[in-house]
């Protein structure tokens, strides 16, 4: 006979929080991220396209710190997107041992049309909340990040 160990009220609470976090951040995710299969990117793929867009060229280690990726990771995420002329690598004229990852026009014009749509896909999955809930939930959520 096997017996379970209690857990306080305290325990119990933060379980329920986590799991309700992390069935809203999958829920969200797949809403927010189904529209990319279209453009054939994937999750990654648009983070590393988005923060160029937004923060212009970046080396593979801050775009890994921005999109929450490791560094094996980055680096088959932007060799694909090299691959398919969406990216192009260049040497720093400062430092030559620091690549920098710039789009490429062809990479600038795809994120410019999906980037809108992204938005509004955003802006309907959030619409449950009212902008104060928004506002609120954003500040817990930063809070819950820094611990």
């Amino acid at each position: 006979m096997t017996t379970k160990q209690q857990i306080d009220s305290n325990q119990h609470t933060a379980l329920n929080v986590y799991i309700k976090l992390m069935r809203a951040t999958s829920a969200v995710t797949t809403r927010m991220h189904r529209h990319l299969k279209d453009k054939g990117l994937t999750n990654s793929q648009f983070g590393v396209l988005e923060a160029l867009y937004h923060l212009g060229p970046l080396c593979q280690q801050e775009i890994g710190n921005k999109i929450l990726k490791t560094s094996g990771n980055m680096t088959m995420v932007i060799d694909n997107l090299e691959k398919r002329g969406l990216v192009v690598r260049e040497k720093d004229p400062h430092d030559r041992r620091y690549l920098q990852i710039h789009l490429t026009r062809q990479g600038n014009d795809l994120i410019s049309k999906v980037f809108p749509h992204h938005a509004g896909i955003a802006e309907s999955v959030f619409a449950v909340l009212n902008a104060h809930e928004q506002k609120q939930l954003g500040m817990l959520l930063k809070k819950l990040a820094r611990g």
